[in-house]
């Protein structure tokens, strides 16, 4: 059995006491929380849980095997530092951290310690995102070619967090679990109408040495609510729309090949469409299959799907499209990153 505490009773908070409760070898001692309001609430409905106004109960009470972090992202490295010294598992919602620095000093002090790190990419435990990953390792959709992505609604404008780190990480740690390739750089662009720098509509293209590219399109202020994907593939492609309650994905058998005509000087495109099949998908609650997973990791001593070194990857590109915007959307190179043979390639690295 895994004692955990909960720090953070606010928006997502109810959601992850309410399946931690019900995960297998987990039991949920007590949640944190310094305003009283949200306390009483927790014991309206979970009576048996203690609740606690200062975070540092659960991190130093030695009765509590692993802390989960559900705090705003610029608390994130402080509480899980932490929680870590004291030999505690972390669990972070995300983004991670705030920077890639603080997400690799969490990284090597869960090694130092032996104990394990993990970030609630929610997403990658529905059971569209595992359809969509299946596909994708078992080629039928061919070669991919892209992957293009709208997240978009009206509010909730966030005070220290423009709208890529609020809405993009869900779709770029989709990027990243079903891509096995590493972008080499990204490009951003983005605006701030509420004059606080903060931006509340962003754009981001992640580009690849392969020719695969990733467009993400996030905004707080559209009048309407929008979460679509789009995958291409030269044999298939996907239509990923989580606001559908049945019909989550559907798989478009399109495509287009192409050759050049040397003699005209201009490229022939031959397109083709054909059925559209929508696949069977899991249906159980994606909170608590990542519940389950962190708990299962840590009694078995495993790596989990959402594990810190995708939330590090994820928190890799959201701070270079942070340098991107503020250089107009200079391309920004990542690190260790196998470059393409382009010329001009800004090496704004990070």
């Amino acid at each position: 059995m895994v004692n955990v505490g909960i720090i953070g009773y606010g928006y997502w908070g109810p959601n992850l006491v309410r399946n931690f409760f019900a995960a297998k070898d987990c039991c949920v001692k007590s949640v944190a929380d310094a305003r009283p309001e949200r306390l009483q609430q927790l014991e309206k409905v979970f009576p048996s849980i203690k609740g606690v106004r200062n975070a540092e109960e659960i991190i130093y009470d030695p009765n509590i095997d692993a802390v989960i972090i559900a705090t705003p992202v610029f608390t994130h490295f402080k509480l899980a530092k932490k929680a870590l010294d004291e030999g505690k598992h972390v669990l972070l919602e995300k983004p991670m951290t705030s920077s890639i620095e603080e997400a690799e000093i969490l990284i090597n002090l869960a090694e130092q310690k032996n104990v394990l790190l993990m970030v609630d990419h929610t997403f990658l435990y529905t059971g569209a995102v595992q359809k969509m990953r299946q596909l994708v390792d078992n080629q039928d959709l061919g070669n991919i070619k892209y992957l293009d992505s709208t997240r978009i609604n009206l509010g909730l404008f966030q005070h220290d967090i423009n709208v890529l780190w609020d809405l993009a990480p869900h779709d770029i740690s989709i990027l990243n679990y079903i891509v096995n390739e590493r972008p080499y750089s990204v490009n951003s662009t983005g605006i701030t109408h509420t004059n606080n720098g903060i931006e509340n509509i962003a754009y981001l293209t992640v580009n690849y040495a392969s020719g695969f590219i990733a467009h993400f399109n996030c905004s707080w202020t559209s009048p309407v609510k929008v979460r679509m994907m789009l995958i291409g593939g030269d044999k298939k492609m996907i239509l990923y729309n989580d606001l559908e309650p049945t019909e989550k994905i559907k798989v478009y058998d399109t495509g287009y090949s192409h050759s050049n005509d040397e003699e005209k000087n201009r490229v022939l495109v031959d397109y083709r469409t054909g059925d559209i099949h929508v696949p069977k998908l899991e249906t159980t609650e994606a909170l608590l299959g990542m519940a389950n997973d962190f708990i299962s990791c840590i009694l078995e001593k495993k790596q989990p799907q959402s594990s810190c070194h995708l939330g590090l990857d994820v928190v890799r590109i959201l701070e270079a499209s942070n340098k991107s915007i503020k250089h107009n959307g200079q391309e920004v190179v990542l690190k260790s990153a196998n470059l393409p043979v382009l010329p001009n390639v800004q090496e704004i690295l990070i």
